[in-house]
C-alpha cells in the first residue's frame, strides 16, 4: 500500500474508520516509516485511537491527542500542531470525528492540510450502519463532512461489517453498494477493508485488518 505522507480518515459513525486508522498506522510501521497518527475524534469517547497508546508505542507509532482526551472534560481545545507532526513525520494519519460536527475540528487546520501536496482524505462506509446503507445516505454524508471540515475526500474505503457477526458473504454482498458509492462521489473505491479470511475473494484493493476496536454490540 502506497500510504501518503498525510492520511486523513473520515466517516460516519459505526463505519469503523478507528480501526481502519490503527491499522494504516501500524501498516506505515510495517514500512519502516516514521508515524505520527492525530487523534480528532472529540465526539465519540468509546472509539477512539487515544485508546491504542500501549499498541503504538510497541510498534514505534506516535500518537498525538487532543488536551482533554479520555477525560470528562471532552471539550475541543485541541491544542495540536499539524504542521510540527507533519514537519517531523514521514507519515501522519488524522482520525477524525464521526460526523459533521467532527469535521469541524478538522477544519480548523484547513490552511495547513492543503498546503500538504502528498495528502488523501479517505471515507470510510460501511453499509450495515444505520444512515448510510443506501449510497445516496452515504454520500450526502460525506458531503456533510466535507462542507464542515472545507476539505474534499479524495477516496473511498469500503468497510462493511457487523462486527463479530461479519462473514464473507457480508463483505462481497457491499461490493456493489460500495462501487455505487465511488461512483456518485466521482472517487476511486481505495480498498475494501476486512478480515483477510473474508477478502479471499474480493479481487480490487483488498485491504486486511485486524479488529483492534470492539463495538458496543459485539
Amino acid at each position: 500500500m502506497n500510504l501518503k505522507k498525510l492520511t486523513i480518515v473520515t466517516g460516519h459513525y459505526g463505519s469503523g474508520k478507528t480501526n481502519i486508522s490503527v491499522n494504516l498506522a501500524l501498516e506505515a510501521a510495517r514500512q519502516g516509516r516514521k508515524c505520527t497518527v492525530i487523534d480528532l475524534d472529540i465526539v465519540n469517547p468509546y472509539f477512539r485511537t487515544a485508546d491504542f497508546e500501549e499498541l503504538f508505542s510497541q510498534n514505534g507509532i506516535t500518537l498525538k491527542t487532543p488536551q482533554y482526551a479520555n477525560s470528562n472534560l471532552d471539550i475541543p481545545a485541541l491544542g495540536i500542531s499539524v504542521k510540527g507532526i507533519l514537519d517531523e513525520s514521514d507519515c501522519v494519519i488524522i482520525d477524525v470525528g464521526g460526523d459533521d460536527e467532527g469535521a469541524k475540528a478538522l477544519g480548523r487546520y484547513k490552511a495547513v492540510i492543503s498546503e500538504c501536496e502528498d495528502r488523501e482524505m479517505l471515507y470510510v462506509i460501511n453499509k450495515c450502519r444505520y444512515l448510510t446503507k443506501e449510497p445516496d445516505e452515504a454520500l450526502e454524508l460525506m458531503r456533510e463532512i466535507e462542507t464542515a471540515s472545507g476539505l474534499s475526500c479524495t477516496g473511498i474505503v469500503n468497510n462493511t461489517n457487523l462486527g463479530n457477526e461479519t462473514d464473507e458473504n457480508i463483505v462481497l454482498g457491499s461490493l456493489d453498494y460500495a462501487k455505487q458509492v465511488a461512483e456518485a462521489a466521482g472517487l476511486p473505491l481505495r480498498m475494501t477493508a476486512g478480515r483477510k479470511e473474508f477478502l479471499e475473494n474480493v479481487t480490487e484493493n483488498p485491504f486486511p485488518v485486524e479488529i483492534f476496536v470492539k463495538t458496543l454490540w459485539n
